[in-house]
């Protein structure tokens, strides 16, 4: 991760009319279940593997299966985001430069559009028709996270820059962005404060604090920070904390998680705060005290699915940790601030993980997630928030789901 991008880089090694079978030149033998959802696994195997990206016609029944089928990925540990009808997938370069490689679906297949380098990345999302793409330094005496933009019409990296972590806050830290997320013209970087060096590069003298700084487009100056003092920090690593609802207003959650020496050491709740449309204030008058509400979990992550209705994953308290992921969902309302736990999953005992990059149609009651079981077999669930009911569809054979996604 500390590789800076070249010139050589920024240019697009664009590909068309593939017609090779090879699966090390990334080409697709003809799935079972040709379709425009996507389904990315990662193999079971004992040492680091490349994810399969698999097409299927549906996910609410049926069977994929990686073996003969799919389009394998260039190396392990990819993330990948949908903009613009086509689908991203990017590599966490451990170190190095990671590609990004863009597809849309044609007759039910993916189609590779382009392959590119940037820096390894920490945080992307949607701006407009960009991916703005952040790398952001874990030292203290490299203050300058760089910032890239990608244009997905184009498939050009069109600009580039820097930014200063120790700004935000100006406590002797570094703000570590958890995420980012177009709010109207702006960036919203929600972030925790990180020591960034002497052995405890994510512990905080300040666990009891929630920033969030605004950067203008697409020129990423530090316009203001939000701040609050009733949560620990929002999101979590590598974790979107923010949810843009109808009506322009943000939900914030934070779990906290917040660390010193690799022990929690955050006073306040996993809650839900509030911005209102058109603000950049915390509301005061609006807390969501999480544990409260659900009676003794935090949340840890969530899908936004439209009508104010969020998708939670969820965990006892007892068992939070910094990077645990639930293994139970429940339905939040953020408006009437309410709390229903999801029916019809596997016991928790019973899962391995429920994936966290997910689809919705945004019709305020459905999303789609995997759930992969400590038995080695791995299910896309329907879950319907109008009566908080998972129900088993798509079967995927070879290896655990790390994201589902559709495009046109």
């Amino acid at each position: 991760m500390k590789t800076n991008i070249t010139k050589a880089f920024m240019a697009l090694a664009f590909v068309g009319g593939l017609s090779s079978c090879s699966k090390n030149e990334g080409t697709e033998s003809i799935p079972e279940n040709p379709g425009n959802y996507i389904v990315a696994v990662t193999p079971v195997a004992s040492t680091g593997v490349a994810d399969y990206l698999l097409t299927a016609g549906s996910l609410e029944s049926g069977t994929v299966s990686i073996a003969g089928n799919g389009v394998e990925q260039d190396g392990t540990y990819r993330y990948y985001v949908t903009h613009n009808n086509k689908f991203f997938s990017m590599l966490y370069g451990q170190g190095n430069p990671g590609a990004v490689t863009t597809y849309n679906i044609a007759n039910g297949k993916l189609n590779k559009l382009s392959n590119f380098q940037t820096e390894t990345v920490q945080a992307f999302a949607p701006v407009n028709d960009d991916l703005l793409l952040v790398k952001i330094p874990r030292n203290i005496a490299s203050p300058l996270a760089t910032w890239y933009k990608v244009n997905t019409n184009s498939l050009l990296i069109t600009g580039e820059g820097t930014i200063n972590v120790q700004a935000p806050s100006n406590n002797g830290e570094s703000a570590h962005f958890s995420w980012i997320k177009q709010v109207g013209n702006k960036v919203y970087a929600p972030y925790f404060s990180i020591k960034a060096c002497c052995g405890d590069s994510f512990g905080t003298d300040f666990p009891d604090n929630a920033w969030i700084a605004v950067y203008s487009y697409p020129e990423m100056q530090l316009e203001k920070v939000i701040k609050d003092d009733r949560t620990s920090f929002i999101g979590r690593y590598f974790v979107d904390g923010l949810g843009l609802v109808e009506n322009g207003d943000v939900y914030a959650f934070s779990s906290s998680v917040a660390t010193k020496g690799g022990v929690l050491t955050s006073t306040k709740p996993s809650a839900i705060t509030k911005i209102k449309a058109g603000t950049t204030e915390f509301d005061k008058t609006y807390f969501y005290n999480f544990e409260e509400i659900s009676n003794g979990y935090v949340i840890t992550n969530w899908i936004y699915i439209g009508g104010n209705n969020f998708v939670a994953h969820v965990t006892p308290k007892a068992s939070k940790g910094a990077y645990v992921v639930g293994k139970e969902l429940a339905i939040v309302n953020v408006v009437d601030k309410t709390f229903k736990k999801v029916g019809g999953l596997p016991a928790a005992a019973n899962i391995s993980s429920i994936t966290t990059n997910n689809y919705t149609i945004k019709d305020g009651k459905t999303a789609y997630l995997g759930v992969n079981l400590t038995d080695g077999t791995s299910f896309v669930y329907k879950v319907d928030a109008s009566n908080q009911t998972a129900t088993k569809g798509l079967k995927v054979e070879g290896g655990l789901i790390t994201t589902i996604q559709n495009i046109k």
